[in-house]
């Protein structure tokens, strides 16, 4: 049975839309062309190995980290380092200090001294023939010391070429030099006049190299470089480029457990520098903090003096008025006192005293803040809050005034250096401002809240006479003032209790080392991954699109699945030099197609025994529509049939070439009546198989072909052959195949493996399941079959079933792929051992 009419097919109008309708994607065609291009993945994967090779090896730049830990102290009570203690204001505790010092970690401050103090705005490298590699300072033999009174020329390569005897070759760059140029001095940028490149020049250890753009000398590195190098590349960078270098690659936690143990991390392009920069980093710190905590607590300490010195003689003056009110009024028993009232009332009133000295307090920080006289400086908790971000804060204001009074000298006020410091100025007055804001806002609570309730509680004395109250008033105001004193006087013992006992608050537990730890980036793994990855894709991307863009037909199976329409054979790959294979090579598995059509013909016209007109058609030219003619022709004639061949596609005529017959007549010049019909028919070299070719184009091919006389040709010749093989003009080009299909007995429609489109087929589909075509089958011509590895269509028709049994005359040439053999021998081994 024919594929594709072993079964009824219900023609509903559902269906019927999608008869022609093809898959967007063919899964099975992309697999396939993935493993024919197998070869393109190998060598994506060489490249791809290659390139991430020499990126690991010369390209990528390791990153290293480092890491040191340090104890904070919790005995801290400075002002610019607060203590440890619970904030009662806010009603929480939390590392205040620790907050503190990673702020002053993070500092443009901090960072800006260790980058002046370290000359860390001079960068070392050393260069092979590709990659360059960062060095340590302490890594090169000579250090660059620059002359910060000289204007220097920064982000240009000097090149340092040892020469022996401690002399060196400064080679710099042959173009690159520039006008605008850095002054460490006021860290701003200055032009000067043009100048030609400085000549190269060799110089000793120690011994100034002079230029308009630079100025440096080189100092030997006191511990020898166990590395010798063959060059020394500097780059000098501005401080402030140095600055954000720095913080950006500083990281600062806190443990998880004990939050009074600071974890500080350092990245960069070398290990040793991570090293030394952290540990110099704390050290600066520890040696910072310890002279701000002395002058912040002997500020405190003589605050402290002055404001007892001047409670004392209001106490003195509160305890006289007091006494005389004893004395001289015999006010001192009060009959039915309320001591639980009076109570109340004194202990609210010290915890008023209390808030007022505070206030104090505050009010002389804010002066301070406001008058910029940060060696006068308090420390908050006089004031009685702590709060690590507030002093952070301030101490970052401090510098920022001083750096202001040096840029100032060199800056005109509108610059934009100066905008941008006095911007840095007001965001910290800002800062400042609004935690003090906060803290005036607490104490004002507090005091409104206190004031209530002394005045309730006042209301219960108003029954005393009037003297009693005035005795009354005057002890409360002694009791106010004394309480002041005794809290004065307490923090004052604190603070000289610190100042004597003062100590780094700040301990190392493990300092920054070099352990010969491995790199943390780049991802050299990752990244040759995603190098091999992405060469790999790119094939495997190009196929994809190759195959969504693809609307040729290549899969059989889905042909039939879209079409439903019955497949006649499928014919190889033709071979031959002319059209005449069923003639010239017989026993060929493409000959053996043919006969194959023949015999399934039978099911499209069945065998009455009258004569048979046969169309074939295609939907474009190329698609094997007049080989498939003429072979099918010659199996028709040598099967003892009389056949005649007629080339009806009168706008292109081929058939006469190949049987060698002249064109000057053919069916144009019979259907002109030019000739008669004996004239254009042929004989062949086959006794049954006649042929008459199309002649000469004519003007007007259509009508001539759907006139009355070509309907009597026809007619005519079906009394003189059994079988009628019409060559036809393609349905998708013109419309005259479609007309001489209702006079054919068959109709075979030839579709081109990786040649016919898909869309093409919709409308030969559609006709057909409207029965507007009958007795309409499928040829699938030019199939290549890939030897022994089963891609041949499984319905037993036509080419590629018979490959390497020495069946068809190809199979002397077949030669038996390497897994097929691989797979024969492993099924013989098995079966000898069952």
């Amino acid at each position: 049975m024919i594929p594709g009419k072993d079964a009824t097919v219900d023609k509903n109008a559902a269906q019927k839309d999608k008869f022609g309708s093809f898959s967007l994607f063919d899964i099975e065609h992309f697999l396939r062309r993935l493993l024919k291009n197998w070869y393109w993945f190998v060598v994506m994967f060489f490249i791809g190995y290659g390139i991430s090779w020499f990126y690991g090896k010369y390209y990528a730049q390791n990153i290293y980290s480092s890491n040191l830990s340090l104890s904070i102290s919790n005995s801290t009570a400075s002002y610019f380092t607060p203590n440890q203690s619970i904030n009662f204001i806010w009603g929480q505790g939390g590392n205040q200090d620790g907050v503190y010092l990673k702020k002053m970690l993070l500092s443009r401050s901090h960072n800006e001294f260790l980058v002046n103090e370290l000359n860390l705005f001079v960068n070392y490298q050393t260069k092979g023939l590709i990659k360059a590699t960062y060095l340590d300072k302490d890594d090169s033999p000579v250090f660059l010391e620059v002359d910060r009174k000289h204007l220097q020329q920064v982000n240009y390569p000097i090149t340092i070429v040892p020469k022996g005897a401690n002399s060196y070759e400064v080679v710099l760059p042959e173009e690159g030099q520039s006008t605008n140029l850095y002054s460490y001095e006021f860290e701003g940028f200055q032009n000067i006049n043009n100048y030609e490149r400085p000549a190269n020049k060799t110089i000793k250890v120690n011994e100034w190299y002079t230029t308009p753009n630079l100025r440096f000398r080189l100092i030997p590195n006191p511990v020898a470089s166990s590395i010798k190098f063959d060059n020394i590349i500097v780059n000098l960078s501005t401080v402030n480029d140095a600055v954000n270098g720095i913080i950006g690659s500083v990281g600062v936690d806190f443990d998880r457990e004990i939050n009074t143990i600071m974890i500080i991390s350092k990245t960069g392009f070398n290990l040793n520098s991570t090293v030394n920069f952290l540990n110099k980093s704390v050290t600066e710190l520890q040696k910072k903090r310890f002279i701000d905590k002395n002058t912040v607590d002997k500020n405190t300490e003589e605050y402290l003096k002055e404001s007892l010195a001047s409670i004392r003689k209001k106490l003195d003056s509160s305890g006289s008025v007091l006494n005389y009110l004893k004395t001289s009024e015999k006010l001192y028993d009060i009959d039915n006192r309320d001591e639980k009232s009076l109570e109340q009332i004194k202990d609210l009133e010290a915890k008023k005293a209390d808030i007022l000295s505070k206030m104090n307090s505050l009010n002389n920080i804010r002066n301070t803040v406001e008058t910029q006289s940060f060696d006068k400086m308090i420390s908050s908790s006089a004031a009685g809050f702590d709060d690590g971000l507030f002093s952070a804060t301030v101490s970052e204001l401090k510098a920022l005034y001083l750096k202001k009074r040096e840029m100032s000298s060199i800056y005109t006020p509108n610059s934009e250096p100066m905008k941008e410091i006095n911007r840095l100025i007001n965001e910290a007055k800002q800062n400042s401002s609004g935690s003090l804001r906060n803290v005036y806002t607490v104490y004002r609570d507090q005091l409104s809240k206190i004031d209530q309730q002394v005045a309730e509680a006042n209301s219960e004395l108003s029954t005393y006479p009037e003297k009693q109250r005035k005795y009354l008033d005057a002890e409360r105001g002694y009791n106010m003032i004394e309480a002041t004193y005794s809290s004065l006087l307490s923090r004052q013992n604190e603070s000289k209790m610190r100042l004597a006992t003062n100590q780094p608050d700040i301990s190392v537990i493990d300092p920054a080392k070099n352990l010969g730890q491995g790199p943390i980036g780049p991802n050299v793994k990752g990244t040759k991954m995603a190098i091999i990855g992405g060469l790999l894709a790119f094939p495997f991307v190009i196929i994809l699109i190759g195959g969504l863009l693809d609307s040729k037909i290549r899969n059989i199976k889905e042909l039939l699945a879209a079409t439903k329409i019955p497949l006649l054979g499928v014919i190889g790959n033709n071979t031959n030099e002319n059209m005449l294979t069923v003639l010239d090579h017989p026993k060929s598995s493409v000959s053996e197609a043919f006969r194959g059509i023949r015999a399934n013909m039978r099911f499209l016209a069945s065998e009455d025994g009258k004569s048979k007109v046969i169309l074939i058609t295609s939907s474009v030219g190329g698609e094997g529509k007049t080989y498939v003619s003429i072979n099918l022709a010659s199996v028709l004639g040598l099967s003892d049939k009389k056949t005649i061949l007629l080339g009806m596609d009168l706008r292109k005529p081929k058939i006469f070439g190949d049987f060698n017959i002249d064109n000057k007549n053919g069916i144009s010049n019979y259907l002109t009546g030019e000739v008669t019909i004996d004239q254009i028919i042929n004989k062949t070299k086959i006794p049954n198989l006649d042929v008459a070719t199309s002649g000469p184009i004519p003007p007007n091919p259509s009508e001539l072909l759907m006139s009355d006389r070509n309907l009597n040709l026809i007619e005519e010749l079906k009394t003189r052959y059994d079988f009628i093989i019409i060559d036809s003009p393609p349905v998708g080009l013109v419309a005259d195949s479609y007309d001489l299909m209702k006079y054919s007995d068959a109709n075979l429609y030839i579709v081109r493996h990786e040649y016919t489109e898909k869309y093409m087929l919709k409308m030969i589909t559609e006709k057909y399941h409207n029965d507007e075509i009958k007795h309409l089958g499928f040829v699938y011509n030019d199939y290549v079959v890939k030897q022994g590895y089963g891609y041949g269509y499984g319905y037993g028709y036509g080419y590629g079933y018979g490959y390497g049994y020495g069946y068809f005359d190809e199979d002397k040439n077949y030669k038996e792929p390497l897994l097929i053999k691989i797979r024969n021998f492993v099924k013989a081994y098995l079966d000898r051992k069952s």
